[in-house]
């Protein structure tokens, strides 16, 4: 079975040949800058972005690096494939595929910065007060904002999934959401009173002021009435969390990390949450613990007296 043919494919593919072409790279190495590239491809599925290497972006890339530290990749290996990035978007706005070097930028976790990055509660408290006052003014756009970061860190879903969400997969008496997630697996994810208020608030006044007859059953919608799409969404997340403290990328996964870190911090067990995230493997999970510990290993050193 082929793998479908999209722009960003077409430019690595035209990328690894102009290599081979201009530069005499041998069949070894263009394999290996070849297999780096198409991470990014399984990457820009996995959060359902456009697979367009004009749209490519910055956040979008550290995205793309913090989703392959998680899966345990040496630090070398990230360390080529982030050098192999940056050679492949500088090419893109060489040659004019990209309007900018979107990986001018973009660097390997630090060794000592491994773990991703991971909201305090008062930071959480900040951006959801933010969105709130914003939200108080009835602009359809601003209660919606509120409701997607509320159902975000309620319910720790992958953008990919909240994207993808319909109006069916909501049960707002059980306050539940019936999730598609990886491999198309589903799974019902639980979320608490403040995403129900900020549900109720952004469908029965937000949503049908967005609404056109071509929205169909999408539960976010975008300001011109079609399904939110995931690069809207790494927008609106980035905006909100530019100025906040943190080292790691500031994009919609940073609200299922602190999700998940902070049902740890509260005593939940790892495989209820291995469930809520939707982790096939309880191993990918355990990166949590770590961030846990290391948070309170921070606050020891903080306020111990004789840390």
């Amino acid at each position: 079975m082929h793998e479908p043919t999209t722009a960003l494919r077409e430019a690595i593919e035209a990328h690894v040949r102009a290599l081979e072409l201009e530069r005499g790279v041998s069949p070894h190495t263009l394999r290996a800058y070849r297999g780096d590239l198409l991470t990014l491809t399984e990457f820009v599925e996995e959060c359902g972005a456009e697979p367009d290497p004009a749209l490519l972006d910055l956040e979008l890339l550290r995205e793309w690096v913090w989703w392959q530290n998680e899966q345990g990749l040496a630090a070398s290996t990230l360390a080529r494939r982030t050098s192999t990035m940056r050679g492949f978007t500088a090419w893109l706005a060489r040659t004019g595929r990209a309007p900018h070097d979107a990986g001018a930028r973009l660097k390997s976790p630090r060794a000592d910065r491994h773990l991703p990055r991971v909201l305090s509660r008062a930071q959480v408290d900040a951006v959801l007060d933010e969105l709130a006052v914003r939200a108080s003014t009835d602009d359809p756009v601003a209660v919606r904002d509120l409701a997607i970061v509320e159902v975000l860190y309620a319910s720790a879903l992958r953008v990919s999934e909240l994207v993808g969400l319909d109006l069916d997969r909501l049960d707002a008496q059980r306050r539940t959401v019936r999730v598609l997630g990886k491999g198309a697996k589903e799974r019902i994810v639980p979320y608490g009173l403040p995403a129900q208020r900020a549900l109720s608030a952004y469908l029965e006044n937000a949503r049908p002021a967005l609404a056109t007859p071509a929205s169909g059953a999408a539960l976010f919608l975008s300001p011109r009435g079609a399904r939110e799409s995931a690069r809207g969404v790494y927008a609106l997340v980035s905006r909100l969390l530019a100025d906040r403290g943190g080292s790691g990328p500031a994009g919609p996964h940073t609200f299922r990390h602190t999700a998940a870190t902070h049902l740890l911090d509260g005593g939940a067990d790892l495989r209820a949450v291995q469930e809520i995230l939707g982790h096939a493997s309880l191993g990918t999970t355990q990166i949590y613990t770590h961030v846990s510990a290391e948070r309170l290993a921070s606050v020891y050193r903080t306020a111990h007296p004789r840390a």
